[in-house]
C-alpha cells in the first residue's frame, strides 16, 4: 500500500503534463522599413514638412528673407536653407552637412543618420 499512494501521486503529475498543449511561440514582425529618404526629397519642403520628417530642429535662424533649420545628430550637422518661393511661402533650397567639427561630411549620409534618431 505504501509504494501505490507514491505511484498514483506521479501519474496524476504526469497526467497533468501531458493535458497541456504547449502555447504557438510568437511570430516576430518585422518594423516597418522606413522610407528611403535622399537629398533631393527635402528640395522644396516646407519648414513643417521637415519637422515632421526629421523631428525638431536644435536651432532656427532667421536670416534676411530666409530661414535655416539645423538639426543635430550624433555624427553629422545637417542645415536646411529656406527661402520664399513666389507664392508658395519658405521652402527648402540648399542642405548642407557638416561634422560637427565642422568639416564637411556626406549629406547623404547625414539625412540617414538624422532619420535614425
Amino acid at each position: 500500500m505504501r509504494h501505490i499512494l507514491p505511484l498514483t501521486a506521479v501519474a496524476f503529475l504526469l497526467a497533468g503534463c501531458a493535458a497541456r498543449t504547449p502555447e504557438p511561440a510568437p511570430v516576430a514582425t518585422p518594423a516597418p522599413a522606413k522610407p528611403q529618404v535622399v537629398h533631393s526629397d527635402l528640395m522644396g519642403a516646407t519648414a513643417g514638412q521637415l519637422i515632421q520628417l526629421l523631428g525638431q530642429p536644435a536651432l532656427q535662424v532667421r536670416e534676411g528673407p530666409g530661414l535655416k533649420l539645423q538639426f543635430r545628430g550624433r555624427t553629422c550637422v545637417l542645415d536646411a536653407y529656406l527661402y520664399p518661393q513666389g507664392n508658395q511661402g519658405e521652402r527648402v533650397t540648399h542642405v548642407d552637412a557638416r561634422l560637427p567639427s565642422g568639416a564637411d561630411t556626406n549629406t547623404q549620409n547625414c539625412i540617414a543618420t538624422q532619420l535614425g534618431r
